[in-house]
């Protein structure tokens, strides 16, 4: 009994210390709290878009072709008198649903690819890392062009093909801590008990460095959510008529001359919420990691 206590305990204690460091590092850096401010805005008008949003977003309207922001359309209309704040605001479903979701299943697959790799070593580890740098050795945005584009245009395969582009960085940054931990006495321990290998790397491996896995997909879904827009700009994204930022952009782009209110307001939009994603990502950084703890202090 004494040696399964003394084994999990520096998991329980690693685990207890995380919310108190990362509250306190919520008090240090003022910045997270805009961070999380602008996440909470944009999430809330994502939800209640039925209620926000002042028209339909897909209704047309010839008769009010780019017009310019007025009492009636706040942030104007597009080329086809469609509503652009209420196309906006359903744009924000779009992009926080296919960056939650790529980066979900992104850090899913990478942390368990990096788990293994890092635990098992040997050929696998090779195999593995192999495969990360052949992914790595792809601009993000060519090797998601290159996936969309075989898929096909849907909200599915973007989901897809953004998060393939996403598990490169968690198999590594899953990896490395997990070489280190192995050895630790708390796993040997469990090892020496009989645990068998998924249990060691599931229950006292991964507590270890989830939250290293969690910072990471933080910074990682403003990459998704730029990517999103950038695939969407170029034809790949959702097919129209949803409303997606990224074609928003590109039919501002068309129209840039007559209308600079299509390309502005989407393009602040996604500037807020990779904003938000970047301060939110500093702070819980700044939780786990002691030495930026110590220069904080």
């Amino acid at each position: 009994m004494s040696a399964v206590s003394s084994s999990s305990s520096p998991v329980a204690a690693t685990v207890s210390r995380r919310p108190n460091a990362l509250w306190q590092a919520l008090r240090r850096n003022k910045l997270s709290w805009v961070g999380i401010g602008l996440l909470l805005i944009i999430v809330l008008v994502a939800v209640f878009a039925p209620w926000i949003a002042p028209h339909d977003p897909l209704q047309q309207n010839i008769a009010y072709r780019l017009d310019p922001p007025s009492a009636d359309y706040w942030l104007g209309t597009d080329s086809y008198g469609r509503d652009v704040l209420s196309r906006l605001i359903y744009g924000a479903r779009v992009s926080l649903l296919v960056g939650f979701v790529a980066i979900l299943i992104a850090m899913s697959i990478g942390a368990s690819l990096g788990i293994l790799a890092g635990y098992v070593g040997g050929l696998l580890d090779q195999f593995i890392m192999g495969l990360v740098d052949v992914l790595l050795s792809f601009p993000t945005l060519l090797l998601g062009l290159m996936v969309a584009a075989m898929l096909g245009a849907s909200l599915e395969n973007l989901i897809i093909a953004i998060a393939i582009t996403e598990i490169a960085p968690f198999v590594r940054v899953a990896r490395a801590p997990t070489i280190a931990l192995k050895q630790r006495d708390f796993v040997e321990a469990g090892r020496a008990l009989g645990f068998g290998p998924f249990r060691l790397m599931g229950v006292h491996i991964l507590p270890n460095m989830v939250s290293d896995v969690v910072v990471l997909g933080s910074l990682w879904m403003a990459s998704a959510i730029r990517t999103e827009a950038s695939l969407s700009f170029i034809g790949l994204g959702v097919p129209p008529p949803a409303a997606t930022w990224g074609a928003m952009i590109r039919e501002g782009f068309e129209n840039i001359l007559d209308a600079w209110w299509l390309t502005v307001f989407p393009s602040v939009a996604i500037l807020l919420t990779v904003l938000a994603l970047n301060l939110l990502g500093d702070a819980l950084r700044d939780a786990i990691d002691p030495k930026l703890r110590s220069e904080h202090s």
